[in-house]
């Protein structure tokens, strides 16, 4: 099958009813999306789908239509996404292990919602869990990334 992976047209030899995730992982080379849980219930594997978050563990390749990108494919020119600068600007990654699916979510949100309030970050951001605690400083990226957002426009 054809898949558009981070702007790049890639053939993929894979079951349509092999999650995403693990086709993104081990027959495109993307390591960005992790697995966590395996049920869609802690985010570390969302990549975009035609700018739409989704849980990369629980899609199988063969419904994806349209244009995927991943944490990889995230930064456009050699320039961070305002997310990712924003994200190194806060220090929010401890361990990191969910910080691509975390920043994946956040983006998604900024491209909906230029200004989003605490209600609309605590809505987007509900489906990725972070172990480690780092809420308070994802909701303060988020807002840095709005204002950079704003600023690049």
């Amino acid at each position: 099958m054809r898949l558009i992976v981070d702007g790049k047209p890639t053939e993929i030899d894979a079951d349509p009813d092999m999650p995403l995730l693990w086709t993104l992982r081990d027959l495109a080379g993307k390591t960005g999306p992790k697995f966590g849980c395996g049920v869609a219930m802690c985010g570390a594997c969302t990549v975009h789908v035609d700018g739409m978050p989704v849980r990369s563990c629980v899609l199988p390749v063969g419904n994806v239509d349209g244009e995927i990108v991943t944490i990889e494919g995230l930064a456009q020119g050699g320039k961070l996404h305002p997310v990712q600068q924003a994200w190194l600007e806060e220090q929010v990654a401890q361990c990191g292990y969910c910080q691509a699916g975390q920043i994946m979510s956040a983006a998604a949100l900024l491209d909906q919602v230029a200004d989003p309030t605490d209600d609309d970050i605590d809505a987007a951001m509900s489906g990725n869990l972070c172990r480690c605690g780092t809420y308070p400083k994802i909701r303060a990226a988020i807002r840095k990334a709005a204002a950079l957002k704003t600023a690049r426009i």
